[in-house]
């Protein structure tokens, strides 16, 4: 059995790889830390965990353990990581802290978001993998010590947009993401821009100076276009718990009809579990990814503009988090990419 630690357990990203481990038939949670709520049982904290786990929080990582899980802020997974590698462990990082694989476009990155552009483990970046295993799964195996996993919005547009660059459906300019997200992107502490009486009934765009995702989205799609690409992209924020979808735009090379954009993307993927693509006639909403590792993508031609159109939907909490890194770890240790994954989730 494979024995997991999770650093940060307490926040939403460590409590869904919990409940995900929870349901894992080859790898338990053996440790959770936190520098919040030390020494308290983790169904006292979510109690829907009653009965599930006795697990308590401990604010200083003691366990020796096969994986670790870093569900933390920018910052922490590069100060902690070379200790957990030195002990034999994997290290899986939510945060940019391994998104990147050179000093310049971590620099570039953590500009963005106000941080330190001197990365503190610069040693790691040249063996650390994107963890978007849909792109990267052969780069996911058992000698990779370092997962970055990837942006919640990176996902999402990256996925969308993949097919359509690498067989060279849309021009690598002028591409547009237009991505809402729900509230529970802005964790469980967030800024009080993000509490329930300012997001009831409201929505709006945010960071529109420049959000950090987009380094990775440009760099991935542009690597598979094998060309300079730069998106415009807008977040916003939308009254809703969890859940992102993301409304993307490219202008067609040449006329092709929406049945053989399906079919390229349904053949780009045939591969992967985890993404489901639909026509337009199907109807798809955020609701049908909800609590689940899937990625639906509805493909729409707009013949009229000569404009490409795809709407990708993820749950946040999950394919955006908590199940790529669990994903990540199915992979390093040559398990089954669905294992405690292939839920369908709940409707409605």
């Amino acid at each position: 059995m494979i024995k997991a630690k999770i650093v940060g357990a307490g926040g939403y990203g460590g409590v869904g790889l919990l409940e995900l481990l929870l349901g894992h038939p080859e790898a338990d949670a053996v440790e959770l830390v936190d520098i919040d709520n030390a020494g308290t049982p983790i169904a006292n904290l979510y109690p829907h965990l009653k009965s599930f786990t006795d697990l308590v929080i401990t604010d200083s990582a003691s366990e020796d353990v096969d994986v670790v899980f870093m569900a933390t802020p920018d910052g922490v997974g590069m100060t902690l990581a070379s200790d957990e590698l030195e002990k034999g462990a994997k290290v899986i990082d939510y945060s940019g802290d391994f998104r990147f694989n050179t000093p310049e476009a971590y620099s570039e990155y953590a500009s963005r978001i106000g941080l330190d552009t001197d990365h503190r483990a610069e040693a790691l970046l040249k063996e650390a993998v994107y963890g978007l295993p849909e792109l990267h799964r052969k780069e996911i195996v058992s000698d990779t010590r370092v997962i970055g996993n990837p942006g919640c919005f990176a996902v999402s547009c990256i996925l969308g947009l993949s097919p359509a660059l690498k067989n060279s459906l849309i021009e690598s300019d002028g591409i547009i993401c237009d991505c809402k997200t729900g509230v529970s992107g802005a964790g469980k502490n967030p800024s009080p821009a993000f509490h329930y009486p300012a997001r009831y009934d409201n929505m709006n765009a945010y960071k529109l100076a420049g959000h950090q995702h987009v380094c990775e989205i440009e760099r991935e799609l542009g690597i598979l276009a094998k060309a300079d690409i730069k998106v415009t992209f807008t977040s916003q924020v939308v009254p809703v718990c969890r859940g992102i979808m993301s409304t993307l735009y490219g202008s067609m090379r040449e006329s092709v009809s929406e049945s053989d954009v399906v079919e390229a993307y349904q053949t780009f993927y045939s591969d992967d579990n985890f993404v489901r693509v639909f026509g337009s006639d199907v109807s798809v909403g955020s609701m049908d990814v909800r609590g689940t590792n899937y990625c639906n993508l509805v493909v729409s031609v707009d013949a009229r503009t000569g404009k490409l159109r795809v709407v990708s939907y993820i749950d946040n909490l999950v394919k955006g988090q908590a199940g790529s890194a669990l994903q990540n770890m199915n992979l390093l240790f040559d398990l089954p990419e669905t294992a405690g994954l292939s839920s369908p989730g709940r409707y409605p």
